[in-house]
């Protein structure tokens, strides 16, 4: 019986041949060649990708959580979006949570047999509680990590909505998802070696799901972002810098509506607008579920 011919991901890339015997220019370029046709590769999941942010578009509003799920490349790649969610749009840590096989050592250590444990992946999710009323992203290259497909399935389980990032079509992870966001990047430069072209459609698509999404519940206020947590200096700057341009007030206005909000970007930008109190912009926020333009534009009745 003849075995199945390797994934996309896993075969032997015709365009890198000989590679170890090439210049360090020449390995560059084709590293890169490689690497510009990532993008036209997510360009074409697009369409499944509009359907994955309205989904947790919608669950976040509605109290849901979103949970990333992935092993090595993938998990350290979700870590890194959802950690970086809460100072950029000043959201809970909780509401994006990355999940990986073979847990916290695993972000900075290969964390060996971790990704074959399907049990885990379930227990991962049980642990948190997940419900039907939040998202499961499950990553995976080759779409049929164990860890993963056992995460997904718990998912399933509860209800909860499934989505599959995978580089791999017709992949147990594209079947199991109820999404599924397949972005064809093929053979990798180095055979196999997923981290490359796969890991960075992989991030794009992150950055796509999450920042489409907090700009959906208004998290974001024309092109500004205008929830940065102000917890270093830098930020401190930056955030004076957008509340001034975005409101059109001076910087000294722009310094006082901080200090009276808490320094409370969204609060402070509804004050220098709408002319209000601090305690009325947090009115005004809080009944509009956060979302800074609906707070601003279209106060909700009491």
């Amino acid at each position: 019986m003849a075995s199945k011919p390797p994934r996309a991901t896993e075969q032997r890339n015709p365009r890198t041949r000989r590679l170890d015997s090439k210049s360090t220019l020449e390995i560059l370029r084709a590293i890169h060649r490689e690497d510009a046709t990532v993008p036209r590769a997510v360009a074409r999941a697009i369409p499944a990708i509009v359907r994955a942010v309205d989904a947790i578009a919608e669950a976040l509003q509605g109290g849901g959580r979103l949970f990333y799920v992935g092993a090595g490349t993938s998990g350290r790649l979700a870590s890194l979006d959802a950690a970086e969610l809460p100072p950029t749009f000043g959201t809970p840590s909780r509401l994006v949570q990355a999940v990986i096989a073979g847990g916290r050592l695993a972000l900075t250590h290969a964390v060996e047999g971790a990704e074959d444990n399907r049990a885990q992946g379930a227990r991962d999710l049980a642990d948190r509680r997940v419900s039907n009323k939040d998202v499961v992203v499950g990553i995976a290259a080759s779409g049929s990590t164990p860890y993963v497909l056992g995460a997904l399935e718990f998912a399933r389980r509860r209800s909860a909505i499934t989505i599959g990032v995978t580089s791999n079509p017709r992949s147990p992870l594209s079947r199991w998802a109820a999404i599924s966001i397949v972005t064809e990047t093929g053979p990798e430069t180095i055979t196999g070696s997923t981290r490359m072209k796969a890991g960075t459609a992989q991030k794009m698509v992150l950055n796509m799901l999450s920042t489409a999404a907090m700009v959906r519940m208004g998290r974001v206020y024309d092109n500004w972002m205008i929830g940065v947590a102000l917890t270093n200096r830098k930020l401190q700057a930056r955030g004076l810098r957008i509340l001034a341009q975005a409101s059109g007030a001076t910087v000294a206005e722009a310094t006082r509506a901080l200090r009276q909000s808490g320094h409370n970007m969204p609060q402070a930008l509804i004050i220098l607008k709408s002319g209000v109190t601090a305690a009325e912009a947090q009115r005004r926020l809080r009944k509009a579920g956060g979302n800074i333009r609906k707070a601003l534009f279209h106060e909700p009745k009491i």
